[in-house]
């Protein structure tokens, strides 16, 4: 059984920070891309941030996150972590890890980030 189990969210005010951790479960995690996504209220989960598998790992993000955020894996351990800073209210959303490509039986409960002074 895939389980992506998300932590870290929280509420910080613009211009803060957070890291964002998930821990895959049930998958061979050194295969598999993984991804950040995000679902703010009334709109479309979207990828925010993705890695590749093997050792070069590489990294995409969204444009609107280029920059302030930081996806990284540690395929020892399993996990994999996204390092937001510079935060804006339009970060605000439910976070969520999957693979990348995403699978849609692999939905998590996800973190809430909650950006407001």
């Amino acid at each position: 059984q895939v389980r992506m189990v998300e932590s870290g969210g929280g509420l910080v005010q613009p211009g803060g920070s957070l890291r964002l951790s998930c821990a895959a479960s049930g998958i061979i995690f050194s295969l598999n891309g993984m991804g950040w996504y995000r679902q703010a209220p009334g709109k479309q989960r979207e990828l925010v941030a993705g890695i590749s598998r093997g050792r070069t790992a590489g990294t995409n993000y969204a444009d609107s996150v280029k920059g302030r955020f930081t996806i990284s894996r540690d395929n020892a351990k399993n996990m994999v972590y996204l390092q937001m800073n510079n935060l804006k209210p339009e970060d605000t959303a439910v976070y969520y890890c999957n693979i990348f490509p995403s699978s849609p039986s692999y939905w998590g409960q996800g973190t809430q980030v909650t950006v407001s002074s």
